[in-house]
């Protein structure tokens, strides 16, 4: 008799348990319908004199939205033969218009996009340097035209819009001759900062918003080269065809003030959008 009823207690049970799983099974999986997806991260092509502020702007868009796009740097030029090859981008930011414009004639983006910065260019030389900075790049042409000048880093004028302001500074000071054999090539400018930060060169020009950072500013010092050297660093960005609404609103939080602020606090001058 006892053991029928320790049966009859462990079929209820069991009977309990089953019917317990039976009405959690519905539960869980209406709950797993209802949590929020993750958002999809928008790849994003931004020129690498961004870096240090799209860094500090995607941060606090991720913290706000959500949203962690996922960011990769490079060169303007090389970065838009990527995305007419096909690579995956949803928004370009470039430091030169005439790469958006050129993906846009083309038929890739959505739109020709909007102005977001001005760029500026600086020569930096690392402490201990014998070169000293100035905005005339007087102290630069004497050591060239005594034969004592170093290494100097900028971009490749090729496809890197700072290397091709570097450039037009130095024609427009009669030194691009005198400096060419001394001249350390970056694929970027971010690689030309490197360069002229570790001493690999006696000093380098480079973007005004690398020179600002605080790693370089422990590093060395900077002069501000005037605007009238080189033609201006019009710095636009564009929607590609693939803009997913994560890469929508990204470009939206660069228009706002919030994201200009933070332009502007790295040294970009700000269009009048």
């Amino acid at each position: 008799m006892k053991r029928g009823r320790k049966l009859l207690h462990r079929l209820r049970a069991c009977g309990a348990a089953l019917i317990a799983a039976q009405l959690s099974l519905p539960l869980t999986a209406r709950a797993l319908d209802a949590a929020p997806a993750n958002p999809p991260a928008p790849l994003v092509a931004a020129a690498s004199d961004l870096q240090f502020a799209l860094d500090e702007i995607v941060a606090r868009f991720g913290r706000e939205t959500g949203i962690a796009p996922r960011v990769s740097y490079g060169s303007s030029g090389n970065l838009a033969r990527q995305i007419e090859q096909g690579a995956p981008f949803e928004l370009f930011l470039s430091a030169d218009e005439a790469f958006v414009d050129r993906l846009a004639a083309r038929g890739l983006t959505r739109g020709g996009g909007e102005l977001y910065a001005i760029g500026r260019i600086v020569l930096f030389a690392p402490r201990g340097s014998p070169l000293t900075p100035d905005p005339e790049l007087a102290d630069l042409a004497r050591r060239l035209a005594t034969g004592a000048a170093g290494r100097l880093a900028i971009a490749n004028p090729e496809h890197a819009p700072y290397g091709r302001a570097a450039e037009q500074a130095l024609r427009a000071l009669g030194l691009w001759a005198a400096v060419q054999p001394q001249l350390l090539l970056g694929e970027n400018v971010a690689q030309a900062a490197q360069f002229a930060s570790s001493g690999n060169a006696d000093g380098g020009i480079i973007a005004y918003s690398l020179a600002l950072t605080p790693a370089l500013r422990e590093r060395g010092t900077f002069a501000l080269l005037p605007e009238s050297l080189h033609a201006p660093l019009r710095q636009r960005m564009v929607l590609l065809e693939r803009a997913s609404p994560g890469a929508e609103r990204l470009y939206e939080y660069l228009r706002s003030p919030a994201g200009r602020a933070s332009l502007a606090r790295h040294g970009f001058g700000l269009p009048e959008n």
